[in-house]
């Protein structure tokens, strides 16, 4: 797993690295202390996953986040702060970055996010998590019927296929769970993508669970 690193502390980069050093299969092709040498690496490198502080100066994480979409799309972002505002969290999913995770988290929410990222998954840290869920647990008729009526416009595989990105499942693991070839998964999930014009697996997934099709208990 190719990743770009992006923060503007050194202390912190190195905090990081180390941390990632403990999964054998993660290799760390470019450091950047700026979100502007962030996308300059990832455009120069097409890492699978680009872990970006969300405050840095030239352009923050969430910039970098939207510019890193447009020239790499194949690339995941997964945003990393300090801070869990509702606001940052709303401004990083709809950026289309792939994950969210707390500086203040356990070490192993690092490594799971990126796993998640680089396999095609969607990581949240829990505390984010539930502040999400919460809110989609609220009365929101108006989004629900609208989320439904998206999804309506599927075809019956494709509406399988959504409902397992939302319960977490990565590609690979849709592929068991379906019984077909993980490249016919990525075709799905890229049809569905463009079909409910949202950006990426989590806007899809929280589609999915406006819509009805991920019981509260697998959200």
């Amino acid at each position: 797993m190719r990743l770009v690193l992006a923060d503007d502390e050194a202390m912190v980069r190195a905090g990081v690295r180390a941390i990632l050093a403990a999964d054998p299969d993660v290799e760390i092709v470019g450091e950047a202390a700026n979100g502007r040498d962030a996308v300059e690496l990832v455009r120069r490198h097409r890492p699978a996953v680009a872990l970006l502080d969300i405050r840095m100066p030239e352009l923050d994480g969430l910039g970098a986040a939207n510019e890193i979409r447009r020239v790499a799309p194949e690339t995941a972002v997964l945003i990393m702060t300090t801070f869990d505002e509702d606001d940052y969290v709303t401004r990083a999913l709809h950026g289309g970055a792939s994950g969210f995770l707390l500086k203040t988290g356990d070490p192993r929410e690092l490594l799971l996010g990126v796993r998640a990222a680089a396999e095609g998954g969607a990581y949240l840290s829990p505390s984010v998590a539930h502040r999400v869920i919460r809110q989609l647990g609220g009365p929101r008729l108006q989004q629900e019927i609208a989320a439904r009526e998206h999804v309506d416009a599927l075809s019956d595989r494709e509406r399988e296929v959504l409902a397992l990105v939302g319960a977490g499942l990565s590609n690979a693991e849709i592929a068991r769970r379906l019984h077909v070839v993980e490249g016919t998964v990525k075709a799905y999930v890229s049809a569905v993508l463009g079909r409910l014009g949202v950006k990426n697996r989590v806007q899809a997934a929280i589609l999915a669970y406006e819509a009805g099709l991920v019981p509260r208990g697998d959200a």
